[in-house]
């Protein structure tokens, strides 16, 4: 079964037997047909459950007018059409972070994003703004593979082996805000897609090496862009009991220039070599556009890799007539194929695959937070800590000024 979007034709994952998402598409219905609503929020009102998008639309046009210049809704790319459509700012965690950051002229921050992504506004913003996100089941799990026990024991290993003293920590923009209080309270700074060539240039003209967390594809793909040989970027095995080095030789992390930590994104990496194989064949003069949270086979097939941001300006500014196979989140190059009607744009893989997490900021959820403020009442706030919040912000504000 196939749904026309764009000109990019998207295949549910019903069609393809093992490959189904926690989303069967990327239409809104009500939450009591979302077959993952039971891993989701639960407090939600019941009188939000069977809304469907039209009512839910309504109902959050309606409070968002009510609330005025009180309210700012940040949008990520990856959100869903229906979200995205009420957004006042859309962008990369960069672009966001770095709005948060400057901004304090709003009460009340709705992040339509994941769980690390509003710590992280709430680290940048004014004491006076409350940063909102609509499902507090909105996590990544990406981030969740770089649980801050693990990573405090990874680094006790490396001072032990007299590593550490020549490393600096590089946490991915897509971590607890707990582990870029540790990244701040060692030196370290926090990197985005974005930026993250210039944080690993950053890094290394102050020590030998880096720990570059939770994201091994990400590091890969940028060090081996520096020059940094594949031979010199070792992956550090997390699950392998303390004492084993993460699975690697003294010699091996003596002569590395970046311990990568084994997280990866489940989205990006369903894209392969074999897909963008594919797509040349259907389409000779085909631009291949890659995210570098893919595979780096992937990434080294394709044309042009970089954030959701590049991706999304490159093929905003390219010509008419141009063609493009894109390798990120669905809904962004949805998004895309319907902004851009004069090129064909669409997504590599051919099965609907939402980022799954990103998935769960229903309506629903932004008309109960939205309703909520009208009525006086402030659900779903995140507050980080302050003895987090302080060695937090130094990591990003030493991203934030790195030119």
């Amino acid at each position: 079964m196939t749904e026309q979007t764009g000109t990019a034709t998207l295949v549910r994952p019903d069609a393809a037997p093992g490959l189904g998402c926690e989303a069967d598409a990327i239409v809104t219905v009500p939450l009591t047909e979302e077959r993952a609503f039971a891993y989701w929020q639960q407090d939600i009102p019941a009188e939000y459950w069977a809304l469907d998008a039209a009512q839910l639309t309504q109902r959050v046009a309606e409070a968002r007018r009510t609330l005025g210049t009180r309210l700012i809704i940040l949008g990520h790319h990856y959100q869903r059409e229906d979200i995205i459509a009420f957004a006042d700012y859309r962008g990369d965690s960069f672009k966001l972070a770095r709005w948060a950051a400057e901004h304090g002229e709003s009460e009340y921050i709705v992040f339509c994003g994941v769980h690390f992504m509003a710590e992280a506004a709430d680290i940048l913003s004014q004491p006076h703004q409350k940063v909102i996100l609509p499902n507090m089941a909105a996590g990544c799990s990406m981030a969740d593979m770089a649980d801050p026990d693990d990573v405090y024991n990874a680094w006790a290993e490396l001072e032990e082996l007299g590593i550490a003293q020549d490393t600096l920590p590089v946490t991915y923009m897509n971590s607890a805000a707990s582990l870029k209080a540790f990244v701040g309270e060692r030196g370290g700074a926090v990197c985005t897609s974005s930026n993250a060539t210039k944080v690993l240039e950053w890094a290394f003209a102050q020590k030998k090496r880096v720990l570059f967390f939770p994201d091994q594809h990400l590091g890969r793909n940028t060090g081996y862009k520096m020059g940094v040989p594949l031979e010199q970027m070792v992956l550090w095995g997390w699950a392998r009991p303390y004492g084993s080095m993460g699975g690697r030789t003294l010699d091996e992390l003596q002569q590395s220039r970046i311990i990568l930590w084994a997280g990866h994104c489940s989205v990006h990496q369903r894209f392969t070599p074999q897909q963008i194989a594919e797509a040349r064949q259907r389409y000779p003069d085909i631009t291949v556009i890659v995210h570098p949270e893919c595979r780096f086979e992937t990434v080294q097939a394709a044309d042009l890799n970089g954030s959701t941001e590049f991706i999304a300006r490159t093929i905003g500014e390219a010509p008419a007539g141009s063609k493009f196979a894109v390798g990120t989140e669905i809904n962004l190059v949805s998004r895309l194929a319907k902004e851009n009607p004069d090129k064909v744009v669409f997504c590599l893989d051919p099965v609907v695959c939402p980022c799954s997490t990103m998935y769960r900021v229903h309506p629903a959820y932004l008309a109960w937070v939205l309703d909520s403020l009208v009525e006086g009442r402030v659900v779903n706030q995140i507050v980080v800590p302050d003895e987090v919040r302080g060695p937090a912000k130094l990591a990003l504000d030493r991203m934030l000024a790195i030119p």
